[in-house]
């Protein structure tokens, strides 16, 4: 079978350029008709070739485009999740726990001189770590168009607290979380979320000696772990855009909901 296909492509490649076959026994006619065919065969290898053009162009272009997406992953990565996090998550962030983590560090702060007396049974104290103390979530009513359609007619709805300890947790871990460069990082390998869990370490400390069946009246092993998370959370701030401790900023009270600007209030 190979012979008479190397032979036929022979023929078609003499053919193409226009050199003809005529038999010892050709008539005019039959040399008329050949003629015909190899122009017929011309033809058709013309348009061959132009489909082949055709082919061989869309097949570059393509493999172009692939090579040009694929040439350069490291690039795409690294702009996508810088864009991600520079312009999109951080922003977002900002607008919905700065404001909880600002009034969070006012109530740490706040209860500072209670600390240094060192009696754990002080109200302030005792409130910030209270699981009833805040309310985290609001109570939204469940009316339709001002009607209540409830049958035991209670559409108030239903608020969720918390102690302001674990929403300090919560927001502060979650605003930590957002300040990455890219996407692929795990979030307890980000400096904010390794400053966040250095300073939960050591408030948690704090908050057992709270939570003792009998708090001490003079408790100087949880002044020292305040002392230390005190430290703690000014890198924590700076790292997160905020200002210090010291800065007077957080002499004020925060609105814990989500804001509207990425901006400190």
């Amino acid at each position: 079978m190979i012979k008479p296909i190397v032979f036929l492509s022979s023929l078609l490649a003499f053919s193409s350029h226009g050199f003809t076959i005529q038999s010892p026994l050709s008539s005019p006619a039959m040399s008329a008709k050949s003629s015909r065919t190899c122009l017929d065969v011309q033809s058709t290898n013309d348009q061959t070739e132009s489909r082949r053009g055709f082919f061989v162009a869309s097949s570059a272009a393509t493999l172009g485009l692939v090579n040009l997406v694929l040439g350069a992953p490291q690039e795409a990565l690294a702009s996508g999740g810088a864009t991600a996090g520079k312009y999109t998550t951080i922003p977002i962030a900002k607008r919905r726990y700065y404001g909880r983590v600002q009034q969070a560090v006012h109530e740490f702060l706040a209860m500072g001189p209670a600390i240094v007396k060192g009696d754990m049974n002080d109200p302030q104290i005792q409130l910030f770590f209270d699981v009833n103390g805040v309310v985290v979530v609001p109570a939204k009513r469940k009316d339709i168009n001002g009607q209540c359609t409830k049958k035991n007619g209670e559409c108030k709805g239903q608020e969720i607290r918390d102690s302001r300890w674990n929403d300090m947790k919560a927001s502060m871990y979650l605003l930590g979380n957002a300040f990455r460069i890219n996407q692929t990082k795990a979030p307890d390998n980000l400096p904010t979320v390794k400053a966040a869990k250095a300073f939960f370490k050591e408030i948690d400390e704090l908050e057992k000696a709270v939570k003792a069946k009998k708090p001490k009246t003079m408790d100087k092993v949880a002044i020292g772990h305040y002392a230390k998370g005190l430290e703690i959370l000014d890198v924590y701030l700076d790292l997160v855009e905020l200002p210090p401790t010291d800065s007077g900023h957080y002499d004020q009270e925060f609105d814990t909901l989500v804001g509207e600007s990425a901006r400190i209030t």
